[in-house]
């Protein structure tokens, strides 16, 4: 029997990564690295940004959203999609996404956009710039945060469609 392929975010215990220099351990999913098979990817180190770093915001200006880290000004939005577009691209078999909560890159739903690089509140939520790719290219595949798999009801309808796409609970 296969393992469930699981591409998860770096930071979540798989490497120090975060703009912080922190790495996040989660009980939950270091109790998964014997029966998952994961890939581990931070898209924020892989576009060339360093450990630590300035952080990154989603921002509109007009009708596009940019992918900028705030002190630099920096405009990562190319780097960024043509890393996601590269990813998305090379993934055969996955199974399902572990993402880092909340991330300008890999969060689900919950991300701020700003109106500009300096704006203290958030016009509305999104996915991060990643985790956005990856959705629109997967929509079948389960994806969650790991805040998520706090909630007992969301960690075991993940649970039950990755071990069941791989016919190990079929």
């Amino acid at each position: 029997m296969s393992k469930p392929r699981i591409h998860v975010s770096k930071c979540l215990g798989f490497g120090i990564c975060r703009w912080d220099g922190k790495e996040i351990l989660n009980g939950f999913i270091e109790k998964l690295k014997t029966e998952i098979e994961f890939i581990s990817v931070c898209p924020e180190l892989a576009i060339g940004l360093g450990v630590p770093r300035d952080p990154v915001r989603l921002v509109y200006k007009g009708d596009k959203l940019y992918f900028l880290q705030t002190n630099t000004k920096k405009d990562l939005t190319m780097a960024m999609k043509n890393f996601a577009d590269k990813i998305v691209g090379s993934l055969a078999r996955i199974d399902g996404f572990i993402l880092k909560d909340h991330s300008p890159s890999c969060g689900i739903s919950n991300v701020g956009v700003y109106p500009s690089l300096t704006s203290k509140e958030p016009v509305s939520m999104t996915n991060g710039f990643f985790a956005s790719q990856i959705l629109k290219r997967f929509p079948e595949t389960p994806a969650i945060t790991e805040k998520m798999l706090s909630d007992d009801k969301k960690r075991e309808d993940f649970l039950d469609k990755i071990f069941k796409s791989t016919n190990i609970w079929k």
